[in-house]
């Protein structure tokens, strides 16, 4: 990916990694990833959207990545990641962007809009539809199991990746994520004891490399960012 540029903005008090790619004077597109992902996780979609005349930027949000942490990990919330998106865009000079969010990012991209509409020329959203802000209503009827349910409880996936290297447990993450399934776990079971490292696989799509390119930034951020949000 020697194509893409690579830069640190600060604002907010902390310093956020930016991945981009295009001319600085076309229109220009925010992606926002999910988790357990990156702005690697961008990167073909970003240089087909340069190749089609725009200028693509993938941050990595605080406390993920290459960025810093927030000063109390266990304290961040969406609006952190929201307010640093509009300083971004003032620190970029970009009067508008479009936005392409997957997963929770979807949902920055939605807050973001509904806050700041006149700063979006439009949006796109990957798995995670619209719903009016709340508090996680729409999880309430998930089984204990699920892995949304269990990672929302302070300290059990810590525990329970805890047992594992940062690699391993983003290949069982991707492996489950992979599943037609919700990853739900039994009462005496981890979400990481679902995998079978001796029969499941990664995912033809997620390369051997990839993954080596995900855990060497999830080896600098951890993991305590990603699961307050947005999990708690």
């Amino acid at each position: 990916m020697e194509e893409i540029e690579h830069k640190y903005v600060k604002l907010n008090g902390v310093k956020l990694h930016v991945a981009e790619i295009g001319n600085r004077s076309s229109p220009a597109v925010v992606f926002l990833h999910g988790f357990p992902e990156i702005w690697y996780s961008w990167r073909h979609q970003m240089i087909a959207v340069a190749k089609a005349g725009f200028r693509a930027i993938a941050p990595d949000y605080r406390g993920y990545g290459l960025s810093d942490p927030p000063p109390e990990p266990e304290k961040a919330k969406f609006s952190d990641f929201i307010a640093d998106l509009l300083a971004l865009l003032d620190a970029l000079t970009l009067s508008k962007v479009f936005l392409i969010g997957k997963d929770f990012g979807s949902r920055i991209a939605y807050l973001f809009t509904l806050l700041h509409s006149t700063r979006v020329s439009g949006i796109i959203t990957l798995g995670v539809p619209f719903a009016p802000p709340s508090r996680h209503t729409v999880l309430k009827n998930l089984p204990e199991g699920s892995y949304i349910s269990r990672w929302q409880v302070r300290g059990r996936a810590e525990s329970d990746f805890s047992r594992f290297d940062c690699k391993t447990v983003l290949r069982n993450i991707y492996i489950l994520f992979a599943r037609n399934e919700v990853p739900t776990a039994q009462p005496n079971q981890e979400i990481m004891d679902l995998v079978d490292p001796s029969t499941d696989s990664l995912p033809h799509w997620f390369t051997e490399q990839d993954l080596a390119e995900y855990a060497s930034l999830y080896e600098k951020s951890g993991f305590r960012t990603a699961l307050q949000v947005p999990y708690r």
